[in-house]
């Protein structure tokens, strides 16, 4: 992560690109692009819509793009491979993991969150833009963004940026099969063998717990078995930065998982929140060797079959 005053010193670099990740979930009420485009928003940022740069054949909400998405959604956001990504969004800490999960998935090297967000930058009284964008097409080239993904499919195109590696083969992307092979215990009348993984998810408790619906229509309330519950919002400070190394640590430990050393997989609802588990492992000081796999379908997919 990034602190406010590290942003505001380096937003007008050229090699620094600032991302408004901003996603909300459809009972929040409140739309990222829009807000985006009236403001306020950090100097020089561009919108990133975890929606649109997805994979738009799958059924199941912002599951990840191809590497060609990818990369034509970096070139009409004018990101080179080594520019420094920065990513925000404007609830403190929440979807801005995600942007920042993607970009470790195909491989690039120096990409950060900024801690608290917007209204953490807002709040050390650093300048924000406050004009309107009047035209929706160039929100932040959002919707250029939005159309290069949609053109590129997956066939193989010529783009600028080209990713390192991608996601599913770099370990970073668990799908449906993976967790029910790798992260659920098997056992009959004769011998029972333990899981490679243990899927970690990210919901709050009740919802993990099967107490309280779901908020998308048509996913059952429940959980994967044999998960665990480590809801993302435990890592977090009631300003919306993230709790101090032996924190994080000890909040993983009181759940049963041990967040430095055990192979683990994050889950959440849609794939989101899950992220910010990611990126609180990394700051408790899991090594970058030890890939943190996303269940990307999450519950939204289990929870629908």
């Amino acid at each position: 992560v990034v602190t406010p005053a590290w942003l505001a010193s380096n937003t007008d670099r050229d090699d620094v690109k600032v991302l408004d990740c901003s996603w909300y979930l459809p009972n929040a009420g409140r739309d990222g692009v829009a807000e985006h485009a009236s403001g306020p928003r950090v100097s020089n940022a561009r919108y990133f819509d975890v929606d649109e740069i997805s994979d738009r054949s799958s059924p199941l909400p912002h599951m990840m793009p191809s590497s060609t998405q990818f990369a034509a959604a970096c070139d009409a956001l004018g990101i080179k491979n080594s520019d420094v990504v920065v990513c925000y969004d404007g609830a403190g800490l929440f979807s801005a993991a995600r942007g920042w999960f993607m970009f470790r998935a195909f491989g690039h090297e120096n990409v950060a969150v900024l801690d608290g967000g917007a209204p953490a930058y807002e709040k050390a009284g650093y300048p924000m833009d406050v004009d309107v964008i009047e035209d929706m097409a160039f929100v932040s080239a959002a919707t250029i963004a939005s159309d290069a993904v949609a053109n590129a499919g997956t066939t193989v195109t010529s783009t600028a940026y080209k990713p390192s590696q991608t996601p599913v083969a770099a370990g970073f992307v668990f799908t449906k099969d993976d967790v029910l092979t790798r992260c659920i215990p098997r056992s009959d009348a004769f011998s029972s063998e333990p899981a490679e993984f243990t899927l970690v998810d990210a919901r709050p408790r009740a919802r993990w717990a099967g107490e309280k619906p779901e908020p998308r229509p048509g996913v059952r309330k429940g959980r994967v078995p044999s998960s665990k519950c480590v809801p993302f919002v435990s890592l977090l400070n009631d300003d919306g930065t993230f709790k101090s190394k032996k924190s994080i640590i000890n909040m993983f430990g009181a759940s049963g998982v041990d967040i430095l050393n055990e192979p683990v997989v994050f889950s959440c609802g849609t794939g989101v929140t899950a992220c910010v588990l990611a990126l609180g492992a990394a700051i408790a000081g899991r090594s970058r060797d030890m890939v943190t796999p996303l269940y990307d379908g999450s519950w939204s997919e289990w929870g629908s079959e």
